[in-house]
Protein backbone atom coordinates (compact mmCIF):
# COMPACT_ATOMS: atom_id res chain seq x y z
CA UNK A 1 0.00 0.00 0.00
CA UNK A 2 1.10 3.57 -0.65
CA UNK A 3 1.72 6.19 1.94
CA UNK A 4 -1.45 8.16 1.20
CA UNK A 5 -4.15 8.15 3.87
CA UNK A 6 -7.78 7.26 3.23
CA UNK A 7 -10.28 10.12 3.43
CA UNK A 8 -12.50 9.53 6.45
CA UNK A 9 -15.30 11.58 7.92
CA UNK A 10 -15.69 11.11 11.70
CA UNK A 11 -19.07 10.83 13.38
CA UNK A 12 -20.98 14.10 13.31
CA UNK A 13 -21.99 15.57 16.66
CA UNK A 14 -20.61 15.09 20.14
CA UNK A 15 -21.75 12.12 22.18
CA UNK A 16 -20.45 13.69 25.36
CA UNK A 17 -24.03 14.48 26.40
CA UNK A 18 -26.31 11.51 25.86
CA UNK A 19 -29.22 11.11 25.77
CA UNK A 20 -30.10 14.61 24.57
CA UNK A 21 -33.16 15.19 26.75
CA UNK A 22 -34.80 18.44 27.74
CA UNK A 23 -34.55 19.57 31.35
CA UNK A 24 -37.47 18.75 33.65
CA UNK A 25 -37.38 22.19 35.26
CA UNK A 26 -35.62 25.51 34.80
CA UNK A 27 -33.61 25.28 38.02
CA UNK A 28 -30.67 22.90 37.73
CA UNK A 29 -30.52 20.47 40.65
CA UNK A 30 -27.14 19.34 42.00
CA UNK A 31 -26.33 15.65 42.44
CA UNK A 32 -22.76 15.86 43.79
CA UNK A 33 -21.46 18.22 46.47
CA UNK A 34 -17.88 19.10 47.35
CA UNK A 35 -16.32 17.43 50.38
CA UNK A 36 -14.55 20.23 52.26
CA UNK A 37 -12.62 20.17 55.52
CA UNK A 38 -14.61 23.08 56.93
CA UNK A 39 -18.31 23.29 57.79
CA UNK A 40 -20.05 25.70 55.42
CA UNK A 41 -22.94 26.12 53.02
CA UNK A 42 -21.91 24.77 49.61
CA UNK A 43 -24.13 26.68 47.21
CA UNK A 44 -26.09 29.78 46.27
CA UNK A 45 -28.79 30.85 43.80
CA UNK A 46 -28.47 33.77 41.38
CA UNK A 47 -29.98 35.15 38.17
CA UNK A 48 -28.12 35.59 34.91
CA UNK A 49 -28.03 39.24 33.83
CA UNK A 50 -25.87 39.21 30.70
CA UNK A 51 -22.28 39.48 29.53
CA UNK A 52 -19.71 42.26 29.46
CA UNK A 53 -15.94 42.48 29.51
CA UNK A 54 -13.58 43.94 32.08
CA UNK A 55 -10.12 45.40 31.70
CA UNK A 56 -7.71 43.81 34.12
CA UNK A 57 -4.00 43.34 34.68
CA UNK A 58 -2.83 39.88 33.67
CA UNK A 59 -1.04 38.36 36.67
CA UNK A 60 -0.65 34.80 35.40
CA UNK A 61 3.10 33.95 35.69
CA UNK A 62 3.23 31.86 32.51
CA UNK A 63 1.14 34.19 30.34
CA UNK A 64 2.60 35.97 27.30
CA UNK A 65 0.76 39.14 28.39
CA UNK A 66 1.95 39.08 32.01
CA UNK A 67 1.73 42.53 33.60
CA UNK A 68 -0.27 44.01 30.71
CA UNK A 69 -3.87 45.24 30.73
CA UNK A 70 -6.11 42.81 28.85
CA UNK A 71 -9.85 42.59 28.11
CA UNK A 72 -11.57 39.56 29.64
CA UNK A 73 -15.17 38.52 28.83
CA UNK A 74 -17.29 37.83 31.89
CA UNK A 75 -20.87 37.11 32.92
CA UNK A 76 -22.85 39.25 35.38
CA UNK A 77 -25.00 37.25 37.83
CA UNK A 78 -27.26 39.10 40.26
CA UNK A 79 -27.42 37.41 43.66
CA UNK A 80 -30.14 38.82 45.94
CA UNK A 81 -30.08 37.38 49.49
CA UNK A 82 -31.65 33.94 49.87
CA UNK A 83 -33.86 32.79 52.75
CA UNK A 84 -33.91 29.30 54.32
CA UNK A 85 -37.18 27.40 54.14
CA UNK A 86 -36.42 24.20 56.01
CA UNK A 87 -33.84 21.71 57.26
CA UNK A 88 -34.11 18.24 55.75
CA UNK A 89 -32.83 15.09 57.45
CA UNK A 90 -31.77 12.08 55.39
CA UNK A 91 -30.98 8.49 56.25
CA UNK A 92 -28.93 6.09 54.12
CA UNK A 93 -30.73 3.00 52.75
CA UNK A 94 -29.71 0.28 50.28
CA UNK A 95 -31.62 2.29 47.64
CA UNK A 96 -30.05 5.68 48.36
CA UNK A 97 -30.78 8.47 50.83
CA UNK A 98 -34.32 8.71 52.17
CA UNK A 99 -35.98 11.85 53.54
CA UNK A 100 -37.11 11.08 57.09
CA UNK A 101 -37.88 14.47 58.62
CA UNK A 102 -38.11 18.19 57.90
CA UNK A 103 -38.10 21.29 60.14
CA UNK A 104 -39.46 24.57 58.72
CA UNK A 105 -38.48 28.15 59.47
CA UNK A 106 -40.89 30.41 61.36
CA UNK A 107 -40.15 33.35 59.02
CA UNK A 108 -41.32 31.92 55.69
CA UNK A 109 -42.93 34.26 53.15
CA UNK A 110 -46.69 33.80 52.76
CA UNK A 111 -46.67 33.15 49.03
CA UNK A 112 -44.26 30.20 49.21
CA UNK A 113 -45.94 27.21 47.57
CA UNK A 114 -44.57 24.30 49.59
CA UNK A 115 -45.86 21.74 52.03
CA UNK A 116 -45.12 23.16 55.49
CA UNK A 117 -46.00 20.10 57.55
CA UNK A 118 -43.75 20.40 60.58
CA UNK A 119 -42.01 17.27 61.90
CA UNK A 120 -39.67 16.58 64.80
CA UNK A 121 -35.90 16.39 64.70
CA UNK A 122 -34.92 12.70 64.40
CA UNK A 123 -32.47 11.04 66.75
CA UNK A 124 -30.67 9.07 64.04
CA UNK A 125 -29.82 10.65 60.70
CA UNK A 126 -26.93 10.50 58.23
CA UNK A 127 -27.12 13.78 56.33
CA UNK A 128 -28.54 17.30 56.64
CA UNK A 129 -29.43 19.69 53.82
CA UNK A 130 -30.84 23.19 53.76
CA UNK A 131 -33.76 24.17 51.51
CA UNK A 132 -33.63 27.84 50.50
CA UNK A 133 -35.65 30.15 48.26
CA UNK A 134 -34.67 33.22 46.29
CA UNK A 135 -36.09 36.76 46.42
CA UNK A 136 -36.49 37.85 42.78
CA UNK A 137 -38.56 40.86 43.86
CA UNK A 138 -35.28 42.45 45.00
CA UNK A 139 -33.60 41.81 41.63
CA UNK A 140 -33.69 43.96 38.50
CA UNK A 141 -36.52 42.13 36.71
CA UNK A 142 -40.15 41.56 37.73
CA UNK A 143 -40.83 38.04 38.95
CA UNK A 144 -43.32 37.16 41.66
CA UNK A 145 -42.66 33.48 42.36
CA UNK A 146 -39.57 32.42 44.29
CA UNK A 147 -37.25 29.63 43.21
CA UNK A 148 -36.59 26.79 45.67
CA UNK A 149 -33.47 24.66 45.76
CA UNK A 150 -31.81 22.22 48.17
CA UNK A 151 -28.23 23.08 49.16
CA UNK A 152 -25.64 20.79 50.67
CA UNK A 153 -23.52 21.46 53.77
CA UNK A 154 -19.98 20.17 54.34
CA UNK A 155 -18.61 18.72 57.57
CA UNK A 156 -19.74 16.18 60.14
CA UNK A 157 -23.47 15.65 60.60
CA UNK A 158 -23.53 17.27 64.06
CA UNK A 159 -21.71 20.35 62.70
CA UNK A 160 -24.02 20.43 59.69
CA UNK A 161 -27.07 20.49 61.94
CA UNK A 162 -25.66 23.26 64.11
CA UNK A 163 -24.89 25.45 61.08
CA UNK A 164 -28.30 24.76 59.54
CA UNK A 165 -30.06 25.82 62.76
CA UNK A 166 -28.01 29.02 62.88
CA UNK A 167 -28.99 29.89 59.30
CA UNK A 168 -32.64 28.84 59.48
CA UNK A 169 -34.02 32.22 60.60
CA UNK A 170 -31.54 34.46 58.74
CA UNK A 171 -31.00 35.94 55.30
CA UNK A 172 -27.89 34.64 53.57
CA UNK A 173 -25.76 36.88 51.33
CA UNK A 174 -23.45 35.79 48.53
CA UNK A 175 -20.43 37.25 50.35
CA UNK A 176 -21.09 34.89 53.28
CA UNK A 177 -20.83 31.79 51.07
CA UNK A 178 -18.15 32.58 48.46
CA UNK A 179 -15.02 34.75 48.28
CA UNK A 180 -13.46 36.72 45.47
CA UNK A 181 -10.86 34.83 43.46
CA UNK A 182 -12.12 31.34 44.17
CA UNK A 183 -13.43 28.86 41.59
CA UNK A 184 -17.05 27.74 41.26
CA UNK A 185 -19.11 25.11 39.51
CA UNK A 186 -22.00 26.64 37.58
CA UNK A 187 -25.21 24.66 36.97
CA UNK A 188 -27.84 25.96 34.58
CA UNK A 189 -30.37 25.12 31.87
CA UNK A 190 -29.27 26.16 28.39
CA UNK A 191 -31.35 28.18 25.92
CA UNK A 192 -34.09 26.30 24.09
CA UNK A 193 -33.69 26.36 20.29
CA UNK A 194 -36.86 24.52 19.30
CA UNK A 195 -37.09 21.94 16.50
CA UNK A 196 -33.91 22.05 14.41
CA UNK A 197 -32.46 20.10 11.51
CA UNK A 198 -29.31 18.00 11.39
CA UNK A 199 -27.04 20.81 10.12
CA UNK A 200 -27.66 23.10 13.07
CA UNK A 201 -28.20 20.35 15.63
CA UNK A 202 -25.17 18.17 14.83
CA UNK A 203 -23.02 20.15 12.39
CA UNK A 204 -23.63 17.85 9.42
CA UNK A 205 -21.95 19.07 6.22
CA UNK A 206 -24.32 20.61 3.64
CA UNK A 207 -24.38 18.47 0.50
CA UNK A 208 -23.73 19.75 -3.04
CA UNK A 209 -26.49 21.32 -5.13
CA UNK A 210 -27.02 18.23 -7.33
CA UNK A 211 -27.77 15.94 -4.37
CA UNK A 212 -31.01 13.96 -4.47
CA UNK A 213 -33.97 14.73 -2.21
CA UNK A 214 -32.22 17.07 0.22
CA UNK A 215 -29.11 19.16 0.80
CA UNK A 216 -29.37 19.77 4.55
CA UNK A 217 -29.45 16.14 5.64
CA UNK A 218 -27.28 13.05 6.18
CA UNK A 219 -26.07 11.03 3.18
CA UNK A 220 -27.74 7.78 4.32
CA UNK A 221 -29.28 6.30 7.44
CA UNK A 222 -27.07 3.21 7.54
CA UNK A 223 -26.83 -0.27 6.05
CA UNK A 224 -29.68 -2.53 4.95
CA UNK A 225 -28.65 -5.18 7.42
CA UNK A 226 -29.42 -4.91 10.28
CA UNK A 227 -32.72 -3.28 9.32
CA UNK A 228 -32.67 -0.45 11.82
CA UNK A 229 -31.33 3.07 12.22
CA UNK A 230 -28.50 3.39 14.75
CA UNK A 231 -28.70 6.03 17.47
CA UNK A 232 -25.43 7.49 16.19
CA UNK A 233 -27.09 8.74 12.98
CA UNK A 234 -27.85 12.45 13.12
CA UNK A 235 -31.59 13.18 13.12
CA UNK A 236 -33.69 16.34 13.35
CA UNK A 237 -35.35 17.08 16.66
CA UNK A 238 -35.68 19.47 19.57
CA UNK A 239 -32.46 21.26 20.45
CA UNK A 240 -31.38 23.08 23.59
CA UNK A 241 -32.99 23.50 27.02
CA UNK A 242 -30.55 21.00 28.51
CA UNK A 243 -29.21 20.91 32.04
CA UNK A 244 -25.49 21.67 31.89
CA UNK A 245 -22.66 21.98 34.44
CA UNK A 246 -19.50 23.98 33.84
CA UNK A 247 -16.62 23.24 36.20
CA UNK A 248 -14.05 25.62 37.68
CA UNK A 249 -15.36 29.02 36.67
CA UNK A 250 -13.31 31.90 38.09
CA UNK A 251 -15.22 34.21 40.45
CA UNK A 252 -13.55 37.50 39.60
CA UNK A 253 -15.53 39.96 41.73
CA UNK A 254 -18.25 40.22 44.38
CA UNK A 255 -19.87 43.63 44.76
CA UNK A 256 -22.89 45.23 46.43
CA UNK A 257 -22.70 48.46 44.37
CA UNK A 258 -24.82 48.08 41.18
CA UNK A 259 -23.48 51.39 39.80
CA UNK A 260 -20.21 49.62 39.00
CA UNK A 261 -21.82 47.44 36.36
CA UNK A 262 -25.12 49.02 35.23
CA UNK A 263 -24.95 50.47 31.69
CA UNK A 264 -27.00 53.44 30.57
CA UNK A 265 -30.51 52.14 29.94
CA UNK A 266 -29.88 48.83 31.71
CA UNK A 267 -29.07 45.38 30.38
CA UNK A 268 -30.96 44.13 27.34
CA UNK A 269 -33.80 41.73 28.30
CA UNK A 270 -33.05 42.26 31.98
CA UNK A 271 -32.94 45.86 33.24
CA UNK A 272 -30.75 47.31 35.97
CA UNK A 273 -28.95 45.30 38.65
CA UNK A 274 -30.35 46.36 42.05
CA UNK A 275 -28.66 44.10 44.63
CA UNK A 276 -25.41 42.16 45.10
CA UNK A 277 -23.82 40.77 41.96
CA UNK A 278 -20.80 38.74 40.92
CA UNK A 279 -18.60 38.62 37.82
CA UNK A 280 -17.66 35.17 36.50
CA UNK A 281 -15.01 34.80 33.81
CA UNK A 282 -16.40 33.50 30.54
CA UNK A 283 -19.90 32.46 29.60
CA UNK A 284 -22.60 30.71 31.60
CA UNK A 285 -25.36 28.45 30.18
CA UNK A 286 -28.88 29.85 30.00
CA UNK A 287 -30.82 32.90 28.91
CA UNK A 288 -31.12 36.21 30.73
CA UNK A 289 -33.26 36.12 33.93
CA UNK A 290 -32.68 32.37 34.28
CA UNK A 291 -31.83 30.95 37.70
CA UNK A 292 -28.21 29.79 38.03
CA UNK A 293 -27.00 27.43 40.76
CA UNK A 294 -23.50 28.22 42.06
CA UNK A 295 -21.63 25.57 44.05
CA UNK A 296 -18.21 24.87 45.50
CA UNK A 297 -16.00 23.07 42.92
CA UNK A 298 -15.78 19.28 43.15
CA UNK A 299 -12.75 18.90 40.83
CA UNK A 300 -10.51 21.90 41.49
CA UNK A 301 -7.31 21.32 43.49
CA UNK A 302 -5.46 24.61 42.91
CA UNK A 303 -5.28 27.95 44.71
CA UNK A 304 -7.56 31.01 44.45
CA UNK A 305 -6.59 33.78 42.02
CA UNK A 306 -6.68 37.54 42.43
CA UNK A 307 -8.08 39.79 39.73
CA UNK A 308 -6.74 43.34 39.48
CA UNK A 309 -9.71 44.81 37.61
CA UNK A 310 -9.00 48.32 36.36
CA UNK A 311 -12.32 49.06 34.60
CA UNK A 312 -15.67 47.56 33.60
CA UNK A 313 -16.78 48.38 30.06
CA UNK A 314 -20.28 49.86 30.37
CA UNK A 315 -20.80 50.36 26.63
CA UNK A 316 -20.55 46.77 25.37
CA UNK A 317 -23.15 45.00 27.47
CA UNK A 318 -25.50 44.28 24.57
Amino acid sequence: MGGTSRVHWPRKGSQQFWPRVRAKKQIANVNSWANLDTTKLLGFLGYKVGMTHVKMRDNKPTSMTKGENIAVPCTVIECPPIKPLSIRFYQKTPYGKKLISEIFSTKVDKNIKASKKQTKEPENFDDVKLVVYSQPKLAGFPKKSQDLIELGISGKKEEKLKLAKDLLEKEIKISEVFKEGQFLDVHGVSKGKGYQGTVKRYGVKIRRHKSEKTKRGVGNLGSWTPKRVAITVAQAGKMGYHKRTEYNKWLMKISSDPKEVNPKGGFVNYGNVKTDFILIKGSVPGASKRAITLTEPIRFLGKPLTAEITAVDLESKQ
